[in-house]
C-alpha cells in the first residue's frame, strides 16, 4: 500500500480516536461515570498508538499541527451539534483560520513528502 496513505491514514485514525475520546471526556462528567471514562481512556491510548505510526514519516511538529487543528475543528463541531455549545463570530473566524493553516501546511509545506 502507498506509504502516504498509510501515514495519513494512521494520522486520521489518531485524530478520530482523539475526538471520540474528548467527546467521552465531556460525557464522563469529571471521571464520575465509569463507562465514558473507560471509553475515553481507550480512545486516547489508541490515538497515541496511531499517532506514533504517523510519526515514522511526518515530523512531530507538522503531525501535531494537523492533529490539533483538525481535532479543534471536529470537537468544536461536535460541541455545537451534540452538546449545544454556542460559537460566536470570533470563534467561527478563528476556526476558519485554523482550517486555513492546516490546508497551507498540507498543500505547501516541503517538510514532509506528500
Amino acid at each position: 500500500m502507498n506509504p502516504a496513505i498509510m501515514t495519513y491514514g494512521s494520522l486520521g485514525i489518531a485524530i478520530g480516536l482523539e475526538v471520540i475520546g474528548t467527546t467521552f471526556l465531556q460525557k464522563s462528567e469529571q471521571f464520575s461515570k465509569l463507562v465514558p471514562t473507560l471509553i475515553m481512556a481507550l480512545c486516547y491510548a489508541g490515538a497515541f498508538y496511531f499517532l506514533s505510526h504517523a510519526l515514522k514519516t511526518i515530523p512531530v511538529g507538522l503531525a501535531y499541527a494537523i492533529w490539533s487543528g483538525l481535532g479543534i475543528i471536529l470537537i468544536s463541531t461536535i460541541g455545537f451539534f451534540v452538546f449545544r455549545q454556542s460559537l460566536d463570530l470570533p470563534a467561527v473566524i478563528g476556526l476558519g483560520f485554523i482550517i486555513t493553516g492546516v490546508v497551507i501546511v498540507n498543500a505547501f509545506s516541503q517538510s514532509v513528502g506528500h
